[in-house]
C-alpha cells in the first residue's frame, strides 16, 4: 500500500515541541511573571477608555485657562502640589493634557503599532523563507539577494526621508495625515524587520526538505504547496514563535524612538512623543518624563525576558537539561 497523506502528518505531530515547551514555561517563575506583566499591559491598552472613565480622566480634555498657572505649569497636582485623584500623574505643561490618560493611550499606540508590524514582518519573512528554501536554484539566489539589499538599507534614514513627504502631501488634511503616518510607520518597521526570520526559515526548510517524511510526501505526488503548509510549516513553529517573541519588544522600542524623533503618528498619544515633550521639564517635573520611560522599560524588559524563556523552552538541548 502507498503512504497516505494522513499518515505523513503523524511525524509532524511527533516532532512538534509545543507540549514540553509549555511545561517548562509553566515551571519558569520569571517567564510567568513576565507573561503576567505583558498581559497587564495588553489589558491596559485594550481597556484604556474604560480605565480613563474609572479614574475620571480624559485625553485632550484640559482647559489651559483653568489647569495651567501663569507659567504654563500644572495649577494642581505635581510638581508643585501633592497627589490628587483629579490627575494621578499630573497634567502636562503647555498642553494641559492628563498624563495618566496619555500614558494609557500611549500604551495602546505602542503595542498596536508593534503588534501590527510584527504580524506583517512575520508573514513576509515566513513566506519568503519558505519559497526560497524550497525552490533553490536561481530563484533562491534572487530572494537571498533581495534580503541582503533590505538588510543593507538603514530603516531610520527611510523613516527620516518619508516623514516630510507625508507632511507636505497630506498636511492640509489632519485625518488623512494621521492615517498615512500610521500606515507608513507600520510599513517601515515591517519592511525592515522580516529579513532575519526569512534567513532562518530558509535554512530550516533547506534542511527539512531532505527529511524522510518530506521525501515520502513528494514520492506519493503531494503538491509542493500542500507540503509547505501541512508538513514543513508545523515543524517551523518553534523558530517562528521565538522570532515573534523577540521582534515585538524591538518594535515597541523602535516605535517609541521614532515618536521621540518626531517620526511617529501625529494626533495619537505615544510614549515616545511624551518623552520628547517631557525632556525640557525634567529638572522641575521628573514624573512627566519617568512615567513613559518606565512604561517602555518595563514592557520591553518583560517581553525580552519572556522571549528568552520561550527560546530556551523550544531549544531541545536546553529543555532536556532543565528537565533532567
Amino acid at each position: 500500500m502507498g503512504i497516505q497523506p494522513a499518515e505523513l502528518a503523524e511525524p509532524t505531530r511527533d516532532r512538534t515541541p509545543t507540549r514540553p515547551a509549555l511545561h517548562q514555561l509553566r515551571r519558569d517563575r520569571v517567564a510567568m511573571v513576565c507573561l503576567g506583566i505583558v498581559a497587564l499591559f495588553v489589558l491596559v491598552a485594550v481597556l484604556a477608555p474604560l480605565i480613563t472613565r474609572v479614574f475620571g480622566v480624559q485625553l485632550d480634555a484640559g482647559n489651559p485657562a483653568r489647569d495651567l498657572d501663569a507659567y504654563n505649569y500644572p495649577a494642581f497636582g505635581p510638581p508643585y502640589d501633592g497627589f490628587t485623584w483629579r490627575a494621578p500623574l499630573g497634567i502636562s505643561p503647555n498642553q494641559a493634557d492628563d498624563n495618566l490618560a496619555a500614558w494609557l493611550y500611549g500604551a495602546r499606540t505602542s503595542l498596536g503599532v508593534a503588534a501590527a508590524a510584527t504580524l506583517v514582518s512575520t508573514l513576509i519573512g515566513v513566506a519568503t523563507g519558505l519559497v526560497a528554501g524550497w525552490s533553490g536554484g536561481w530563484f533562491d539566489r534572487f530572494l537571498s539577494f533581495v534580503t541582503d539589499v533590505f538588510l543593507s538599507v538603514p530603516f531610520l534614514l527611510v523613516a527620516l526621508a518619508l516623514a516630510p513627504v507625508l507632511v507636505s502631501r497630506f498636511g492640509a488634511d489632519p485625518e488623512r495625515l494621521q492615517l498615512w503616518q500610521l500606515v507608513s510607520l507600520v510599513s517601515v518597521l515591517s519592511l525592515f524587520g522580516w529579513m532575519p526570520l526569512a534567513r532562518l526559515i530558509r535554512a530550516e526548510v533547506r534542511h527539512l526538505r531532505e527529511e524522510e517524511f518530506v521525501l515520502a510526501a513528494r514520492a506519493v505526488g503531494i503538491r509542493p504547496g500542500r507540503i509547505l503548509r501541512r508538513e514543513l510549516l508545523p515543524n517551523l513553529a518553534a523558530p517562528i514563535i521565538v522570532s515573534v517573541s523577540l521582534t515585538l519588544p524591538a518594535f515597541v522600542a523602535a516605535e517609541a524612538g521614532l515618536a521621540y524623533l518626531g517620526l511617529g503618528v501625529s494626533g495619537l498619544p505615544s510614549w515616545g512623543r511624551t518623552i520628547d515633550q517631557a525632556v525640557p521639564f525634567f529638572s522641575t517635573y521628573p514624573l512627566y518624563l519617568f512615567a513613559p520611560v518606565l512604561g517602555v522599560l518595563v514592557l520591553v524588559v518583560a517581553l525580552n525576558l519572556l522571549g528568552d524563556a520561550v527560546r530556551d523552552a523550544l531549544d531541545p538541548r536546553t529543555r532536556h537539561g532543565a528537565v533532567s
